[in-house]
């Protein structure tokens, strides 16, 4: 599919978004209950429990994506306004596909005080926060901050949600090749935020063999140079270099740059490697490229061209969705890992006509090709949100009473299959 510069700022020409008024506002009965004199009736219940801003207000459906610039996917640190239209993109996916409203803001500030100090004082207005695009080591620093000052929940995406994505695709994978995950090497080039989060996961998964490379080489115990977040991964191994690393390797994930995987390089890995490059645009091995020397590898990139997609699509809608709908106060280790073994688990369902439609492929099923969902399988909103609002209520971080989790998978299935396109989409 190949696109021009034309046809893409023809798509994004007076933005992509816009205010959608809920309720009828056509007559002076209307106007007087929309606003002055009978506002103050929802104003007055909430003041008296502000629990209820979540009944009588957009809180209930509004998530605040909010960056400073400083990291943006593919264009490094291109400041607030240039990266806008990545912020109205991700507003026009929290409302595609879980039908979240979300309001971009971007912040011209930068240090890790002003940056919180900012979310925090308009907090109250949204049901949750989605930090995007933020340069690390900052963005440990901010999330973990903002998120000790409110009561909503706050992720930082780039983050969680490639581990949650990978942290499911390593669970489908591990468990088609045979392996157990604890005894597993696990290569990771690339040491930034997603990096650093994922290699968590991993570990929460059981696994004790992660090796680390950044640009100077493999994070062991004769650097000298690192900072807080990557001393947590110091490995004792003579390799220095990634070629050394990858030797034997079960797993390698890349979130690196272009073309910092060769051939020999894979032919090196282990019997049956999962290999997970994740550069965009350009990985850093082409599928072809690896299949080349391995047949007997599970390959997965963040490109929509090839199977195996590690979409973030798949993840943040869903995630919010569960956790504003129980009124989390944040989102958990147990939650994002829910999120992933649900989506592990519904790789293994069947497929939809329409899932396979969409990749022209009738014999599309879980297997090497498919070990996690599509970002057009629609019971992801199913699976995600409602494992995510259970695994909030187990946690203690919400103070809803009776959850009926039947019930809400209830009103997420009429979401998905009756009224799709409804603004009321709960």
């Amino acid at each position: 599919m190949k696109l021009t510069n034309t046809e893409i700022l023809d798509y994004h020409d007076k933005g992509k978004v816009s205010l959608h008024i809920r309720k009828s506002c056509e007559t002076q009965r209307d106007l007087s209950i929309a606003y002055s004199p009978g506002v103050a009736v929802p104003c007055e219940e909430i003041y008296k429990d502000p629990s209820l801003a979540y009944k009588y207000t957009a809180k209930c459906n509004s998530v605040a994506v909010i960056s400073d610039g400083s990291s943006v996917l593919g264009l490094g640190n291109i400041g607030p306004l240039a990266s806008k239209p990545v912020m109205e993109g991700k507003m026009v996916l929290f409302k595609k596909f879980a039908n979240i409203d979300g309001t971009d803001i971007e912040l011209d500030v930068h240090t890790v005080d002003e940056i919180v100090d900012v979310c925090a004082a308009i907090a109250p207005t949204f049901g949750g926060i989605n930090l995007e695009d933020i340069g690390a080591p900052q963005c440990f620093e901010i999330e973990k901050k903002l998120q000790e000052r409110v009561n909503i929940p706050v992720m930082h995406d780039d983050q969680h949600g490639t581990a949650i994505i990978t942290t499911a695709a390593l669970i489908n994978a591990s468990d088609l090749v045979g392996k157990n995950i604890p005894e597993m090497k696990i290569v990771i080039n690339g040491a930034g935020a997603a990096a650093v989060t994922c290699a968590k996961m991993y570990r929460d998964l059981g696994a004790q063999h992660i090796i680390m490379c950044d640009s100077k080489g493999v994070i062991n115990h004769k650097r000298d140079d690192l900072n807080e977040f990557k001393k947590d991964f110091i490995y004792e191994t003579e390799a220095s270099t990634l070629a050394e690393a990858i030797k034997d390797a079960d797993l390698f994930l890349g979130l690196s740059v272009a073309k910092a995987v060769s051939k020999d390089m894979v032919a090196s890995m282990a019997p049956n490697p999962i290999i997970f490059t994740l550069a965009n645009p350009v990985p850093e091995i082409l599928p072809e490229e690896v299949k080349e020397v391995r047949d007997d590898a599970i390959i997965g990139t963040g490109r929509s061209d090839y199977p195996n997609q590690v979409n973030n699509v798949l993840g943040f809608p869903f995630i919010f969705r569960g956790a504003i709908d129980v009124q989390a106060k944040k989102i958990t280790e147990n939650m994002k890992m829910a999120a992933a073994k649900a989506l592990a688990e519904l790789a293994k369902q069947p497929i939809s006509y329409s899932v396979k439609a969409a990749y022209n492929n009738d014999d599309l099923e879980y297997g090497k090709e498919h070990i996690i969902p599509t970002p057009f399988c629609r019971e992801v909103l199913i699976w995600v949100s409602s494992a995510v609002a259970q695994a909030a209520v187990e946690d203690g971080v919400t103070d809803m009473k009776d959850f009926d989790i039947k019930e809400y998978k209830r009103e997420l299935s009429n979401a998905v299959y009756i009224d799709r396109n409804n603004d009321d989409f709960k």
